[in-house]
């Protein structure tokens, strides 16, 4: 009987071990692939809730210091503090210079400062890193527009609108453009 009790327990203890070493994998949740697959389809009702995630996602930079910088750009981009909000943006960007979020902070910050140009190459570079960041696309659709290059400006909306339909403001955009692109045609 103590034999069979041993064996047992090492079985038993086995199993814990091997379970405690695979479930992080499904405790980790969804992947973004699939978040992104929820996200695009026309009918979702927690759009809201997946796009935190992935936005959650997105700002994980794998290091806890490069993710301070992150915060602290963010923190002083929406205290309006753009000189310091560049400060940390540009560190972070130093520093891990692939990490996406980093440029789209960036491009952000130079955008609120009606700075363009800059932006609109951190935005170039976000989506070198990152061809599905919706709101890098959405800021590069709103530049192109302002700069009246209205067809370029359809085709970024309109891929936003592919990745994330429920993003607010986008299909009123695309159905303004295609207007004026289409009269401009006639």
């Amino acid at each position: 009987m103590k034999d069979t009790l041993r064996y047992l327990n090492f079985h038993v203890t086995a199993f814990i071990v091997a379970m405690a070493l695979v479930s992080p994998a499904y405790a980790a949740g969804p992947t973004l692939d699939q978040l992104f697959d929820e996200l695009a389809e026309p009918e979702q009702e927690g759009w809201q809730r997946i796009e935190d995630a992935i936005w959650l996602e997105w700002s994980k930079s794998g290091s806890p210091s490069m993710d301070l910088l992150l915060k602290q750009g963010r923190d002083a981009l929406e205290r309006e503090d753009y000189d310091l909000a560049l400060g940390h943006l540009t560190a972070l960007i130093d520093h891990a210079p692939d990490f996406a979020e980093g440029y789209n902070a960036r491009a952000t910050t130079y955008f609120q400062m009606d700075q363009y140009g800059p932006a609109m190459m951190d935005i170039r570079r976000t989506l070198e890193l990152n061809p599905r960041h919706f709101a890098a696309l959405t800021g590069l659709a709103v530049i192109l527009e302002q700069m009246g290059r209205e067809d370029e400006a359809l085709d970024a909306y309109r891929e936003v609108m592919r990745l994330h339909p429920h993003r607010p403001n986008v299909a009123e955009a695309v159905e303004r453009l295609e207007l004026a692109v289409l009269g401009k045609r006639i």
